[in-house]
């Protein structure tokens, strides 16, 4: 069982930016793939952003690519997603994701979820 938190969120002015952090404690990520997921209200989940953590690979979906980086921190098992830019329709909740092996694009293939964290984004 990979247990994972999520922290950052919160409302800023469009143009602005926010770290996510997502924690995973007692777990060695090395073989996992992380993932950053978000929900608009009345829209589907959809995929913003994977690293396969042993190997510092990352992918992003292209409406944030050029504004979100994702990054790890080794000794903390922690995962980053910064985000710059920030635009309205970029408000979601925010979940972090974790499945054991290489980084698929489905979703479902993920087993492990965090609660998720709110970004707001205001124009």
């Amino acid at each position: 069982l990979v247990q994972l938190v999520e922290s950052g969120g919160g409302s800023v002015r469009a143009g602005g930016s926010l770290r996510l952090s997502c924690v995973a404690p007692a777990t060695n990520l090395n073989n996992y793939c992380m993932g950053w997921f978000r929900q608009a209200p009345g829209k589907e989940r959809e995929g913003v952003a994977t690293l396969q953590y042993g190997y510092g690979i990352s992918w992003y979906a292209d409406s944030v690519k050029g504004r979100f980086t994702i990054s790890r921190d080794y000794a903390n098992n922690t995962m980053y997603l910064q985000l710059s830019s920030l635009k309205p329709e970029d408000t979601a909740m925010y979940y972090c994701a974790a499945r054991r092996g290489s980084c698929d694009s489905n979703q479902r293939t993920f087993a492990y979820w965090g609660q998720g964290t709110q970004v707001t984004v205001s124009s």
